[in-house]
């Protein structure tokens, strides 16, 4: 395995991979990897009976998603960054993010995985439409 930093981004319309995203960070000199997945809820504050989501993205998500994943890569010891996000319709127990550090030591790991699905997650213009049993629908992140 060649000793460059693997950086992936991405905001994409297919099903996630854990497995993906854990190739992609391998590292030789990476002890640890921090691992966020995100996936769709049958509930949302407090309210029951989500059905799905349909995610949406502005043209320039990619970017932003870019911009903080290189913000996490700059960090020491870090050696690869994965950020994944997906729109489209998803059903409940659909994977809709995956973010994944790899790093020397767990602390590294952890602070900059943390850090990437916080910051994605709000910062990051992406919108997503709920729909409810009942047939109504909301949208959350406009």
């Amino acid at each position: 395995m060649s000793q460059h930093q693997s950086i992936v981004v991405d905001v994409r319309d297919l099903p996630l991979s854990v497995d993906e995203a854990l190739r992609e960070v391998r590292h030789p000199r990476a002890g640890a990897v921090s691992l966020f997945v995100g996936t769709v809820r049958e509930h949302d504050e407090g309210r029951e009976g989500v059905t799905r989501l349909d995610y949406s993205a502005h043209p320039g998500a990619v970017d932003r998603v870019r911009a903080l994943v290189d913000e996490v890569a700059g960090r020491p010891q870090v050696h690869g960054v994965y950020a994944v996000h997906r729109v489209g319709t998803l059903e409940v127990g659909d994977l809709a993010v995956v973010c994944a550090v790899a790093a020397e030591h767990r602390a590294e790991a952890f602070d900059g995985c943390r850090h990437l699905i916080e910051e994605l997650k709000s910062t990051v213009p992406i919108w997503k439409r709920q729909q409810f049993e009942a047939g109504e629908h909301e949208w959350v992140g406009l």
